[in-house]
């Protein structure tokens, strides 16, 4: 939870927090769109810098560098246990390949007496050959030997498949520990992050970065990171041993190597694109998503069904033809690489026949170099096979670190200062806002709040009436002069105190997935039952949720569909009260209901008003009577303040306003 409402604070969702007019305008200057309830745009995706990215990427693990230690070290030792194991099966391929041979020959003879015998006959090929393996003429196959050789192999193979085993689980343990601080640095980032942030992305747009971008980012590195290291251990270990055996058919194997990376290269160059457009348009699908989902029933009443449906085949359409490109084009890497592979498989194969049958290699070498260059191409493919999933995942980093890197609201004040005794006298000393900086919307703004006063703020919509309350919670920051409480600057203050000694109650009542009973107590802290019965009592819940099944331990969704809109404002006054602030906001909270509910609503503010601070903004100017002072404001600024009675009798913008909203009550009368 953003520090926007982490605080006790009885905030709303975010959306309720500023008139349609003021978060519209925001939003059309930061780039997201004019507002409308049908876009679901999104700021342009940046090219991805792909070395950079991975580089920070990588920077996560290093938290936990001792597991990384133990994954390289346990990957070398199972790479180097797995490269001796073709090495160590030739012997037995010599072994065999001797034994058969050494049984054709006569019995009794040396091996040098045999190879005279040879090349005094012309048979100078078998010659070599026989000259090249360890054999006694006439004895058949050591099968003592062989089995000796193959236990060697099993036993390596055993160990390393062991040592792979323990690297998988420090590899799982590395991977998940990186995203959980990755999540974690997304939560906090959310309580650094300003209004101004939200205002600008769409909901489900940074829903996609902090779920299917995280997600899809720990697939990729959990897929990616132990078969790296493996493979690159493998190559030079690999490597090495064929340079061992015989550096021609090692030259050969190499000279692969570079056709191998340009492919590698040239088609991942091409579908790095394609996966930063699959993921950018997936953010941009589900703000579409979430946005048809949360409005479903206007999509319906305004007969937007068919709009809503386009827009989603065009983003669907977008999704496909995206991921279609990236996943194909990526996918050609691998049948690239086993082409190529093959093609070394063939040449090694054919110079390795001619160097045995000269003598110069024995027949276990070159069927071990066979092994080797088929384990020496097959680590390249698979790395250039996973350029897919990397790639994939390093897009999928770039969105959650531009999320991370978004400019945070100013910090808190290195010595916070606090009021010796909150009592709740507010004063604005010339404030200054603006949300664009050639667009001032509140301007050298004065006012006096005495502890205990109900000051209510009209006027149309936009003039920057909720502005003002979200200054004083220090939503925003202002441009100029200052706020105070109990003398004591608000920007000195830590935001946290600031808006624990606040409660709010917004036109939209925000209730989450739990009972009546934890939603009531969600704005203080270890509070009984009986407090919260307290309430409830007092602000009026009482009375219906007794009514319900299940009383105060009624299971709320979390859209709050179990009880009426209602009685849902009503609980959200019942949290404020039970919260106990200094300082009070009511924003437009009985402007969704009827007028019975409304008189209910409007009995329960009083007794929460009582002996504090409040400010209510309001268009229903029959709520707003009794207040202490009313504060008319237009192109932010105050154009009328006094009470009721006096600004209906000045014959200004207050009077206007409420003989509009008479001459329509009578209209609607008759």
């Amino acid at each position: 939870m953003s520090d926007e409402n982490a605080s006790g604070a009885t905030v709303a969702t975010e959306t309720g927090e500023r008139s349609t007019a003021e978060r519209n305008e925001h939003r059309e200057a930061a780039g997201g769109g004019p507002g409308r309830f049908m876009s679901g745009g999104m700021p342009p995706e940046k090219a991805l810098d792909f070395r950079n990215s991975l580089a920070r990427l990588l920077r996560l693990l290093k938290p936990q560098c001792t597991e990384l230690i133990g994954v390289l070290v346990l990957g070398a030792a199972s790479v180097a246990l797995t490269v001796l194991g073709p090495k160590v099966l030739a012997q037995a391929t010599d072994l065999i390949f001797a034994g058969v041979l050494g049984r054709s020959l006569p019995l009794g003879a040396s091996k040098e007496q045999v190879v005279a015998g040879l090349r005094e006959r012309g048979d100078d090929t078998l010659a070599d050959i026989v000259g090249r393996v360890d054999l006694t003429p006439g004895l058949g196959i050591d099968f003592t030997a062989v089995g000796r050789v193959l236990m060697l192999v099993l036993a390596l193979y055993v160990i390393a498949s062991f040592f792979g085993l323990i690297q998988a689980r420090l590899t799982t343990s590395l991977v998940q520990g990186a995203v959980y601080r990755l999540r974690r640095d997304v939560e906090e980032k959310f309580a650094r992050l300003p209004l101004r942030y939200f205002d600008r992305q769409p909901r489900g747009e940074v829903l996609s970065r902090v779920t299917n971008d995280i997600d899809n980012l720990a697939q990729s590195l959990q897929q990616t990171l132990s078969q790296i290291v493996t493979s690159l251990f493998t190559v030079v270990g690999v490597l090495v041993m064929m340079l061992l055996i015989s550096p021609l058919l090692a030259l050969i194997a190499i000279l692969t190597v570079p056709a191998s990376v340009f492919v590698a290269a040239k088609i991942g160059k091409r579908a790095q694109p394609q996966f930063i457009r699959q993921w950018s348009t997936t953010g941009r699908l589900n703000a579409h998503i979430e946005e048809m989902y949360t409005g479903h029933s206007l999509v319906k009443i305004f007969g937007r069904r068919a709009e809503s449906e386009e827009t989603f085949a065009e983003q669907n359409e977008t999704l496909y033809g995206a991921s279609f490109r990236a996943q194909f084009i990526s996918g050609t890497i691998q049948p690239a690489m086993m082409f190529i592979g093959n093609l070394n498989y063939a040449l090694v194969a054919v110079i390795g026949a001619l160097r045995v049958a000269s003598g110069s290699l024995s027949l276990g070498d070159v069927q071990a170099f066979i092994q080797y260059s088929r384990q020496f191409s097959q680590p390249v493919t698979q790395i250039a096979s996973m350029a897919n999933l990397l790639q994939s995942g390093v897009a999928s980093a770039e969105r959650v670190f531009a999320l991370l890197d978004a400019q945070e609201q100013e910090p808190e004040p290195a010595r916070p200062v606090r009021p010796e005794v909150v009592r709740g006298r507010v004063e604005f000393e010339q404030v200054s806002f603006r949300y664009l900086a050639d667009t001032p919307l509140i301007e050298d703004l004065s006012l006096t709040v005495e502890p205990g006063q109900t000051v209510a703020i009209v006027g149309p919509t936009g003039a920057g009436k909720t502005t003002l309350v979200n200054l004083l919670m220090r939503f925003y920051e202002i441009d100029g002069g200052r706020i105070t409480l109990d003398g004591v600057d608000i920007a000195g203050m830590d935001r946290e105190e600031l808006r624990d000694k606040t409660g709010m109650v917004l036109q939209d009542a925000w209730l989450f997935g739990g009972t009546i009973a934890e939603n009531i107590a969600y704005g203080a802290d270890e509070v009984t039952r009986e407090q919260v019965v307290e309430a409830a009592t007092a602000t009026y819940v009482d009375r219906f949720v007794r009514m319900l099944p299940d009383g105060y331990d009624t299971v709320l969704d979390d859209e709050g569909d179990t009880v009426s809109a209602g009685e849902k404002q009503l609980i959200t006054v019942a949290r404020a009260f039970l919260a106990k602030p200094v300082i009070l906001i009511l924003d437009e909270a009985t402007s969704s209901v009827d007028t019975r509910t409304e008189v209910l609503i409007q009995q329960a503010m009083n007794s929460l008003r009582s002996g504090r601070t409040s400010f209510v903004i309001a268009h229903r100017l029959s709520t707003i009577r009794d207040a202490d002072v009313i504060l008319v404001m237009e192109d932010g600024h105050i154009v009328e303040q006094g009470d009721h009675e006096t600004l209906l009798h000045s014959d200004g913008a207050y009077s206007r306003l409420y003989a509009a909203q008479f001459a329509e009550a009578m209209a609607e009368t008759d």
